[in-house]
């Protein structure tokens, strides 16, 4: 089939005239992508909290108790992937040898040792957007994200006795501070953590973000659980009486099944492996964004 000159002519006007409609269309909206700036975000977020340490032999999560967690945080972005994050987070956690079956670990489940603590945390963080994250357009308003940093935290091991809460770090239950063993200083109740996490957002409109995030804490401490090394129960003398003192009884609670355990230098805890806790939160996010005109 041949076309006329003018035919043609007017073929070669219609593609050219399309083409440029497409491309005039395409860097107007990368212009006004470009236009609208995300400069970060701040929110809030609940969930649960999980530790992992001597009580609960290491990252065994099949017999896990959660407990209450929550934070907030301001992340500024860089740009579309990476950004710095400033959180503050709440944890509780706990764990008790009875949990352990005795099929699973008899020497521990006798060991009979429980612990709580309130975790207060504050962190620096890089994050990186797996994907590219504007909400103001749909086609990115969702991505996954990583994220490392540094923080710091405090923590107050606390366990009960007849129904009576004792703080275990002023008890000194491995020694800490006694007489009997000058060479072990008591514990602190501040450590360095290293926060890793994982997570998922996405923007229900321009403004509000929804997200999860699971992170998990690397620490420098072995005394989360305040159990680490060996007992020491000649670094707590009976009363005048010849009956046991609190801080006896708190250091080694195996009596409870019968015959102590706790004979001095026999192992306690595992000192060679630092204590962790880990959370998994949900939250919601409030987008700050700025427009600046594109250029022409």
């Amino acid at each position: 089939m041949r076309y006329s000159n003018n035919t043609l002519h007017k073929m070669l006007k219609k593609i050219a005239f399309t083409v440029l409609i497409i491309s005039s269309t395409l860097v107007t909206r990368a212009q006004l992508m470009e236009a609208f700036v995300h400069e970060g975000e701040f929110g809030v977020s609940v969930g649960a909290a999980h530790y992992l340490g001597d009580l609960t032999a290491g990252m065994k999560l099949y017999n896990a108790k959660p407990k209450f967690a929550a934070g907030v945080f301001f992340r500024k972005q860089f740009n579309n992937y990476v950004g710095i994050k400033v959180a503050a987070n709440y944890a509780f956690v706990g764990y008790a040898d009875k949990y352990t079956g005795f099929n699973d670990n008899r020497t521990k489940k006798i060991r009979n040792l429980s612990f709580n603590s309130n975790i207060w945390e504050l962190s620096l963080s890089g994050d990186f957007n797996f994907f590219r994250f504007q909400p103001e357009f749909p086609e990115y308003r969702y991505t996954p994200y990583v994220s490392l940093g540094i923080g710091a935290f405090t923590f107050d091991p606390f366990a009960y006795l007849n129904g009576q809460k004792y703080f275990l770090r002023s008890i000194g239950t491995e020694g800490q501070g006694s007489a009997a063993y000058p060479d072990r200083k008591p514990y602190g109740s501040m450590a360095i953590c290293f926060p890793l996490g994982l997570g998922l957002k996405y923007g229900i409109n321009e403004k509000i973000n929804i997200f999860g995030e699971v992170s998990y804490r690397f620490t420098t401490t072995d005394y989360l659980d305040d159990v680490s090394g060996l007992y020491a129960p000649d670094a707590f003398p009976a009363d005048p009486n010849g009956n046991p003192s609190t801080a006896y009884l708190l250091q080694d609670r195996s009596y409870e099944w019968g015959t102590p355990i706790g004979i001095k230098g026999r192992q306690r805890g595992n000192s060679s492996q630092k204590d962790s806790y880990a959370t998994i939160m949900v939250g919601i996010s409030f987008n700050i964004s700025s427009y600046r005109c594109p250029k022409n």
